[in-house]
């Protein structure tokens, strides 16, 4: 309701750009004081502690002082929760925080662009988002705690969130011609189509995903992987089976919350990205997941495109696209500093990475194999998608069951039969015989074509 009210009476022709900045910070800080109370206190507490050191240390350090103090922050209230309440699967403040962390960190890199980092050593995305000039107060905490996306998501960079505010669209994040987004002055302001049809579809998917998750995990509780009598009466097929089933019933959890939370969005006008090739209006630019994209995907590297997508981007933008060496490492340590110290997280990245490697081992060495015939291409697929879902499963339990000794117990008795799969695959996949690509054949005959032409014309010579 209250975002259907921002988007049809405080929209940007009728009231001022301040207006919306207060609205949606009054409206933020309620629904964290509704719904944590004096927990609020970390909600607030973690963006002032970054401003205060946005406005005071050295700008061309920004983005470490930042980063610095919003994880330790972040990791303080993580190391409390772990301590008075270990194992908790209810909501409390650290989600929030998380998605706070992503914001403060990802506008102080965006002002270190904007500010000392020449246009041509910036990618498209951090060019995009490069900030020539200090929020102003009310900008700031307008963008930290705007109620839409405070509790789940998802992550609206800077520029994208005061371009909502102002009414000026950045469908397919093309900037309007001959205006400067630093500056604050506009030629025109884009109205976005009625969002309706939308957020009644997303809103039904998201009650759905619910109704999934309440009726169905009750019935594969994820500690029953800890239950002796499960572990020593189930076969392995029997074991991963009910591991895919309880990881995925488990994710309708997150489904509900992002789905809605996208819903929310858009409801207020929010995430209108352009229009497709149909000239279908779309309404994704924000979205968190792709379920149907996630659920069908044929390799870990989708699945990971395809699964809370604001904070891939988030750690693209900051890690991923900035460091030279041990990208990959990185990213994967900085998302699970990111989500906690439960070891189990750990355990989830750390195989991630490791999984990451071999799934690109594998494509590059093993798929020109299967691409002789649609047959063979339909093949590779199958068992690629059977691979994926087995995979993810594997891979995820323990981010769910946090423990770390029941989770190595798990592999035991799976025999770490994925973890010695991936190693033949790397130390097999690269020996193979190499299939040559199209373009090389393609080279070949253009030669062969050539050498006989050349032979014929010297002949009749």
């Amino acid at each position: 309701m209250l975002a259907g009210i921002m988007r049809k009476y405080l929209n940007p022709t009728a009231v001022t750009a301040a207006t919306r900045h207060v609205f949606a910070l009054i409206i933020g800080l309620g629904l964290g004081y509704f719904s944590f109370g004096r927990q609020t206190i970390h909600i607030a507490g973690l963006p002032a502690l970054c401003y205060v050191i946005m406005r005071t240390i050295n700008p061309r350090n920004i983005q470490r002082g930042v980063l610095t103090a919003a994880l330790f922050y972040l990791s303080c209230v993580h190391y409390h929760r772990m301590m008075y309440n270990y194992g908790s699967y209810t909501l409390d403040v650290t989600g929030p925080l998380m998605v706070i962390t992503q914001k403060v960190t990802s506008l102080a890199y965006s002002i270190h662009d904007g500010l000392f980092v020449r246009e041509e050593e910036l990618t498209p995305l951090q060019r995009s988002q490069a900030i020539k000039k200090m929020p102003t107060t009310l900008e700031y905490f307008s963008y930290v705690f705007h109620f839409q996306a405070l509790m789940a998501g998802p992550v609206i960079l800077y520029r994208d969130y005061i371009d909502f505010i102002q009414g000026h669209s950045l469908a397919g994040r093309k900037p309007l011609t001959g205006c400067d987004k630093n500056s604050g002055h506009y030629s025109e302001i884009v109205l976005e189509p009625s969002p309706r049809l939308v957020v009644i579809k997303k809103l039904i998917v998201s009650l759905l995903c619910a109704a999934m998750f309440v009726t169905f995990i009750p019935k594969y509780p994820i500690q029953k992987l800890k239950d002796e009598d499960f572990l020593h009466n189930t076969n392995v097929f029997q074991k991963m089976w009910y591991l895919m089933i309880a990881t995925m019933l488990v994710r309708f959890k997150y489904y509900h919350a992002w789905i809605f939370a996208d819903a929310i969005c858009n409801n207020s006008g929010l995430g209108y990205n352009g229009v497709d090739e149909k000239g279908q209006h779309k309404w994704d630019l924000y979205s968190n997941v792709d379920v149907y994209g996630f659920e069908m995907s044929l390799s870990l590297r989708d699945s990971i495109e395809h699964w809370n997508k604001g904070t891939n981007s988030w750690l693209r933008f900051i890690v991923y696209e900035r460091v030279k060496h041990s990208k990959l490492v990185l990213t994967y340590a900085l998302s699970a500093l990111w989500h906690g110290f439960y070891p189990g997280y750990y355990l989830t990245f750390a195989n991630g990475a490791f999984f990451t490697v071999v799934s690109r081992i594998g494509r590059r060495n093993i798929r020109p194999h299967f691409l002789g015939s649609k047959r063979k291409q339909f093949l590779y697929d199958a068992l690629t998608f059977i691979a994926t879902r087995i995979l993810m499963a594997y891979i995820t339990f323990s981010f769910i069951l946090l423990e770390f000794v029941p989770s190595i117990r798990m592999y035991l008795y799976l025999y770490l039969i994925v973890h010695i799969g991936g190693l033949a695959i790397i130390i097999i996949a690269p020996r193979l015989p190499k299939v040559p690509s199209h373009k090389t054949l393609a080279d070949k005959a253009v030669n062969v074509s050539q050498e006989l032409t050349n032979g014929t014309l010297h002949k009749s010579k």
